[in-house]
């Protein structure tokens, strides 16, 4: 995951089945108990693991994963500010899928955008976290937008590449939101254009970790490999969003009508569950 870009984190929908969580503080509904308070917790930790970057000495910068249901995940922020040399090969072989002009999708803190730079790509990176464009800005990335998918469809931008690395084909949120998003996508699309999004298969886990909230999401009338996160950093905690992992015949069920093609999907060789798929440009 790189960084939420489709909407605002926390801008949850009323009209999603069995979304029985509050506003943007507790999934409860904030019963008035102590906790983070909301902010870029994103960009945050990105500048400081970008700073720990530069200094050898430096301790790990660690974020928390927080799922609505308790589960927390203690994760490290590297990942998402390695140069490409640290990547996954599947991860790599994603950018010789791109072509031309790439929009680098939920970009974080650029690792993307600086690998496709370098390549010689006219690269922009769009997020909403203002912490993160600033370490983009910092790594050279002067095309930066912050806002989402929906707001950037309206400026007559085209793109001949969308970019979603670090799982974030999870920014499609949910199946009603799905659709809506690949649309914004195909509203930039010049002929010919790509996605090319790395996603994660918790439909079919078999982690006891993740099958109660499984059927808690399909007794809900979700797709199972749905989640509602928040990352939290220090002190500071994002709003609760949507995050969607289908497996790829979900995905498949989701594309019809938003004037995409998925074409192709490749397995990870050594990540369960991870996969990439490439969708092409209708007509």
């Amino acid at each position: 995951m790189n960084g939420p870009a489709g909407r605002a984190p926390g801008e949850v929908t009323e009209d999603e089945p069995g979304d029985d969580r509050g506003t943007e503080g507790h999934p409860e509904g904030g019963m008035g108990r102590p906790g983070p308070r909301i902010g870029d917790a994103i960009g945050d930790m990105l500048r400081d693991a970008y700073e720990a970057s530069l200094d050898p000495s430096a301790a790990p910068v660690l974020q928390i994963a927080e799922r609505d249901d308790g589960l927390v995940i203690v994760l490290p922020v590297a990942p998402w500010i390695a140069p490409i040399d640290q990547w996954p090969d599947e991860e790599r072989r994603a950018l010789d899928l791109l072509k031309g002009r790439v929009l680098d999708v939920g970009a974080g803190g650029g690792r993307a955008a600086r690998a496709l730079l370098d390549r010689g790509h006219d690269v922009t990176a769009i997020d909403i976290s203002p912490g993160a464009l600033e370490v983009c800005r910092r790594q050279s990335i002067r095309s930066v937008v912050r806002g989402t998918v929906h707001e950037h469809a309206t400026t007559g931008a085209k793109y001949d590449g969308f970019l979603l690395l670090g799982i974030n084909l999870g920014l499609l949120e949910t199946r009603q939101e799905a659709p809506r998003f690949l649309r914004a996508l195909a509203a930039m699309a010049a002929p010919g254009a790509a996605i090319v999004a790395q996603g994660r298969n918790l439909t079919d886990s078999d982690d006891p970790l993740h099958l109660p909230y499984n059927q808690r999401n399909l007794r809900a009338g979700r797709i199972a490999g749905q989640r509602t996160l928040r990352i939290r950093y220090r002190d500071v905690a994002t709003p609760w969003f949507h995050y969607l992992n289908p497996a790829p015949r979900e995905l498949a069920e989701l594309v019809p009508g938003t004037g995409w093609e998925l074409t192709d999907i490749t397995h990870f060789e050594n990540s369960t569950g991870s996969y990439l798929a490439t969708l092409r440009r209708e007509g």
